[in-house]
């Protein structure tokens, strides 16, 4: 079986398969809150984009510069979709990037 028709079938029955996305961040420290207010505006937005599945975004409790970002996408095409989107580059390109020291993301294939 490929791997993407082990891809098509995989998955919890409620949620099926997908694009599984983790990202971390960590803002420079004194633009720490600046980014959870882009973050607060960006959120509702792509949580309503037609390719997700479930999008969400949390603060370490521990050290409020850093992020964590669990995004769940239909498929591949959803998710390039979502890069494209307007919100994603006024907030997240143009606004949120330039405010950050480190920036990871892996991408998982639900089993």
């Amino acid at each position: 079986m490929t791997e993407q028709a082990m891809n098509q079938e995989a998955g919890h029955p409620a949620i099926g398969g997908g694009l599984l996305v983790v990202a971390q961040w960590e803002a420079k420290a004194e633009e720490a809150d600046r980014i959870a207010e882009i973050l607060r505006g960006f959120l509702p937005q792509a949580q309503r984009e037609p390719g997700v599945k479930l999008f969400l975004i949390s603060r370490a409790k521990d050290n409020p510069a850093q992020f964590l970002f669990y995004e769940l996408f239909r498929d591949e095409a959803a998710f390039r979709a979502h890069q494209e989107s307007a919100h994603f580059k006024s907030y997240i390109a143009e606004q949120a990037l330039p405010l950050l020291t480190r920036r990871e993301r892996a991408q998982y294939a639900l089993l």
